[in-house]
């Protein structure tokens, strides 16, 4: 019989901008390596976030619209730039198909300790689902879900406040654009594809992924409230993960 795994192979980190994702990597990279494995089930661990493509992507137009040429996918804005073309996002999905299967699948050592966290927020048009279910089934058959529960409002208010006006291209410090975040974060589908329930398992072309929703509100900075937060998520969704 196979050992139950011990740490999760790949997890997806998943929220509303915002709403605590980074921050959640940020405390988990700060945790020596065997706490991090043993009290999370996070092994050696390295991330891939869609944000540098989007930024990318703008930063791309802003030579399109200096040769004269359309902008294809933004338009600036006071804060940085909004993403203008629709499903966008969602086919950023084909980048990180890519990246991993050439970075981590190609190489089953990385597995033996390591972890890779896959983190991206959605909304209207390429919501969850879509951007999930165009993920190669070798990625999602080993994978989990953290999904970091902020209500729009909170979401909104710590978007405004988390800006720090020349940083952004920074992933811990840009804003989401008011028209982006009006128009396209205000509704996601998490609730509907879990049917609002804290955990579980989602069928995903073929996969069993499971999946917790983790309630990050109020705010905290207190080390000891965001440890008991992410070991109760992250401890039923390891026994998800090893019971599938």
């Amino acid at each position: 019989m196979t050992a139950p795994a011990r740490t999760f192979d790949h997890l997806f980190v998943l929220g509303r901008p915002a709403g605590g994702k980074s921050e959640f990597i940020d405390f988990m990279r700060r945790l020596p390596e065997e706490e991090r494995a043993s009290a999370f089930g996070i092994g050696r661990f390295e991330e891939i976030d869609d944000f540098p493509w989007l930024w990318q992507a703008c930063v791309d137009d802003d030579g399109r619209e200096a040769r004269g040429e359309a902008r294809l996918v933004s338009a600036r804005s006071p804060e940085g730039y909004a993403i203008t073309a629709p499903g966008f996002r969602g086919s950023l999905v084909n980048r990180f198909n890519a990246e991993i299967r050439e970075r981590y699948l190609s190489r089953p050592s990385f597995y033996e300790e390591g972890t890779l966290l896959i983190e991206f927020a959605r909304g209207l048009g390429d919501g969850f689902r879509a951007s999930l279910e165009r993920f190669d089934p070798d990625i999602l058959a080993r994978a989990a879900a953290l999904y970091i529960a902020v209500s729009f409002e909170e979401s909104f208010r710590r978007n405004a406040a988390r800006y720090r006006p020349g940083r952004e291209a920074s992933i811990l410090f840009h804003k989401v654009p008011d028209r982006d975040m009006l128009g396209y974060f205000r509704h996601n589908d998490w609730d509907a594809i879990t049917g609002g329930a804290p955990d579980g398992y989602l069928q995903l072309t073929g996969a069993n992924v499971p999946f917790v929703s983790m309630p990050n509100e109020p705010e905290s900075s207190d080390a000891a409230v965001l440890r008991r937060r992410y070991a109760g998520a992250l401890g039923r969704l390891l026994h998800l993960y090893r019971t599938r």
